[in-house]
């Protein structure tokens, strides 16, 4: 294993500093530049095993293991939340509408910081040296959150429609495309990515048979929240926003089924698009099950 190649990805894809990487792995930043520069390998099979569980992590795995998938399901299972106790917990939903603004923007490229991204949301302030797009998906992504949590809290039976996700993407990025809140009425293609993206003539029925899928009642929602998400990005019915778009069906999904919404890191970008693909291309949805499973237990225990 070239352990200095995994490093220096799992550098570039989470973004950490090799101060932060080293205390992830449990060494001195001597020991991890040294491996990083190539001058020594790893020797220490804790700290092989630790690479190797990062690397997973960041980069992405290729095989789930069953039963480490079923119980940590069944753990995912355990953190409730619904719209209703989100919505009464101040505290509480603004560190969740922090961390999903701030991560589902920065996977899209937005360069604000979270702490950016809190002055704006939370103190009104108008930064100058940050782009008004990049404020602005901040401030939509807000308003966007705030509306799915109304509509549930108004009817945990949420029915979902074609008009309800348009009416999520209108606030998501109105201000931002010209066509916020419309189907996207052109091909396109998503550089770097190979999975083959819906005809745009065939949007409405495709939207129609995805809002039938997650109105159906479920006895594993995590398989039901990885299943459509990989379909609805595989659809992408919009000419912009369909990962933020899809991220925040799957937070309101989460609530719906009274469970703790995950949300993924931009850490874990290239890993959540890796297991996408899987999913879109060989209809294999335990990797993304475990990713999100992973993010609910996550945050449940924090909020625990």
């Amino acid at each position: 294993m070239n352990y200095q190649k995994i490093l220096q990805q799992i550098l570039a894809a989470s973004g950490w500093s090799q101060e932060t990487l080293a205390s992830k792995l449990g060494v001195s930043f001597p020991t991890l530049n040294s491996w990083i520069n190539g001058k020594s390998n790893p020797l220490r099979e804790t700290n092989k095993q630790a690479i190797s569980l990062l690397s997973a992590e960041i980069l992405g795995a290729d095989v789930v293991n069953k039963d480490e998938l079923s119980e940590l399901k069944d753990k995912a299972l355990k953190f409730k939340l619904t719209a209703k106790k989100l919505i009464s917990n101040a505290e509480l939903l603004d560190k969740i509408t922090l961390n999903l603004t701030y991560h589902t923007n920065t996977i899209e490229g937005s360069t604000m910081t979270i702490n950016d991204v809190k002055e704006v949301l939370f103190d009104n302030k108008i930064l100058s040296n940050r782009t008004q797009v990049e404020q602005r998906e901040a401030i939509n992504h807000q308003v966007a959150m705030n509306f799915i949590l109304d509509e549930l809290a108004r009817d945990a039976k949420l029915e979902w429609t074609p008009a309800l996700i348009r009416n999520i993407h209108l606030r998501l990025m109105n201000g931002v495309i010209s066509n916020a809140g419309m189907w996207r009425n052109h091909s396109v293609r998503i550089a770097g990515v190979h999975v083959p993206l819906a005809n745009f003539i065939k949007i409405p029925e495709l939207m129609d048979n995805i809002c039938n899928e997650l109105n159906e009642e479920t006895s594993d929602p995590i398989r039901l929240i990885a299943q459509t998400h990989a379909e609805f990005e595989q659809i992408h019915p919009f000419s912009d926003g369909n990962g933020r778009t899809g991220r925040l069906i799957m937070f309101a999904l989460a609530l719906q089924n009274g469970l703790v919404p995950p949300i993924v890191t931009k850490e874990r970008r290239n890993a959540y698009y890796k297991y996408l693909e899987m999913a879109q291309i060989q209809q294999k949805f335990d990797l993304l099950e475990q990713m999100l499973a992973g993010a609910m237990v996550e945050i449940g225990e924090k909020i625990q």
